[in-house]
Order: C-alpha cells, then structure tokens, then sequence
C-alpha cells in the first residue's frame, strides 16, 4: 500500500503489515498510510478478516516525537484531527480484526491496538500510555477508547502515571485478550479470525456495528439501533442460507452476501 504500512492478503485475511525501523513510530507518513489501508480493507469484499501487525520484535512504539516536537498548537491543531481519523477508520472497518502486539505498544501504538476488536499479546509485551511524560495526553483515542475498554479508574492509573504494563498484567485488566510466547503472536491472532473468514459477512458486519454504536448511546436508543440491523439481515442471501441449513440440519455454506 506504502513505503511504510503493507497490505498482505492470504485465504481471506487481510494483514496490516507496519514497516518503520527500528520502531513502527507513527509520523505523518504512517498516518495517512494506514488510513488508505483501512479503506482499502473495508471495500474489499476479498477480506474478510484482518490482522494489525509491526513484525517479530514490535508492534508500535509511539509517535513520532522528533516530528511532533516541532510543531507548535496551531500546527497540532490541524494535525490532532488527522491522526485521529486515520486510527478511527481503523475502528470502523466493518469486520474482525484482531492486533497481533510483539515488543512495545505504547502511546500511538497502544492507542492502534485499542481500534482493534481484539489484541493478542507476547508474554514478554509492554503497552502502556505514557504521554503523560511528556507533558501531554493521548490524543488519538487512548483517553476514550481506553476507559471503554478498561474501565475509568484503569484508565486513569495508566494515563495519569505514564507507566508501562507487562502481558499479564494488561490480561488482568482487560487490556489484551490473549497472551502466547513471542514467536506465537502472528499464528495466533491468525487462528483468532480464521473462522470467520467463511462466516456471514453481512451479519458480522451488523453484529459489530450494533456493539461499537450502540456503546455511544443508552439504552433505549441502542436497542432500536439492534433492532433495525437484526431487520435488515433478512434481505441478505446468507440469512437465507443460515436458516434453510438449520432446518435441514446441516452445515450452511456462507457466501458473504
């Protein structure tokens, strides 16, 4: 896709593949790479899962802070909105995806794993937020998608204090999901998706869409929101095959449409 960021597809996985020596930072260039990407893996109907990757030794280790400490407010103010869409339209691409985290995830990295619907961490990994070190916050999600994920008083303890968190550790809290030896992280977060390469898109699609949306709205409002998306996915082939395959007792064979 990019000089930094790739797009590897195989057996309907797309990978998102960072490539940035020696630590995957996240400067404007990358930015606007993994936007493309995200797009791209959003309308093509090829995908039907995706990996987040940084490789065998670190999956992101922040921004770019030698960029960043040039910039002044006018200037960040302008780019703040950028980096923030960019790791957004990660969030919304409309199907599984799962980060696959080796080494450091930290600050934009951390915040990049955090757009995935799941994480799959090395038993030697460090995430954390440490923004606060720097005299400033997370800026592209880790102050809201972390509190989401975690919960406000973890979130607050790892913004406030700037710290670092082991594997097991972020699997205590929630952070990540799974913790595997290092040399285990791709496979395993490609085992994590594998089964939905053959599911039903269209209802996958729907099933992530109610749970993101619905988690801004209350209840009342999220409930209708379910129900309007549950509507919907019986004008769609696979729920057509789903339920003649129930009836007939045997396995349905899923076509995305």
């Amino acid at each position: 896709m990019g000089e930094f960021v790739r797009l590897e597809v195989a057996e309907g996985i797309g990978t998102i593949r960072l490539d940035r020596p020696p630590m995957n930072a996240l400067n404007i260039a990358v930015q606007g790479e993994l936007r493309a990407v995200a797009h791209a893996v959003t309308y093509d109907d090829s995908i039907r899962a995706v990996v987040l990757y940084g490789g065998e030794k670190v999956f992101a280790a922040g921004a770019d802070i030698k960029e960043m400490a040039a910039m002044d407010y006018a200037t960040m103010a302008n780019r703040a909105a950028a980096l923030t869409n960019a790791l957004d339209d990660l969030a919304r691409v409309p199907k599984p995806v799962v980060a696959a985290i080796t080494g450091y995830a930290l600050g934009g990295g951390c915040e990049l794993a955090l757009t995935a619907d799941w994480r799959v961490a090395a038993d030697d990994a460090k995430l954390g937020q440490p923004e606060i070190m720097l005299g400033v916050i997370p800026g592209a999600g880790g102050t809201q998608r972390l509190a989401r994920l975690v919960g406000p008083a973890k979130a607050k303890d790892l913004v406030f204090t700037g710290r670092h968190v082991d594997a097991q550790e972020a699997l205590a809290i929630g952070l990540v999901d799974r913790v595997v030896p290092a040399a285990e992280v791709y496979e395993a977060a490609l085992a994590m998706v594998r089964p939905f390469v053959n599911g039903p898109a269209q209802a996958l699609r729907a099933a992530k869409l109610a749970i993101d949306g619905g988690l801004e709205m209350d209840l009342a409002s999220g409930l209708q929101w379910e129900a309007q998306l549950f509507a919907a996915l019986f004008g769609t082939a696979d729920r057509t095959e789903g339920m003649n395959a129930f009836v007939a007792k045997r396995k349905p064979d899923f076509t995305g449409k």
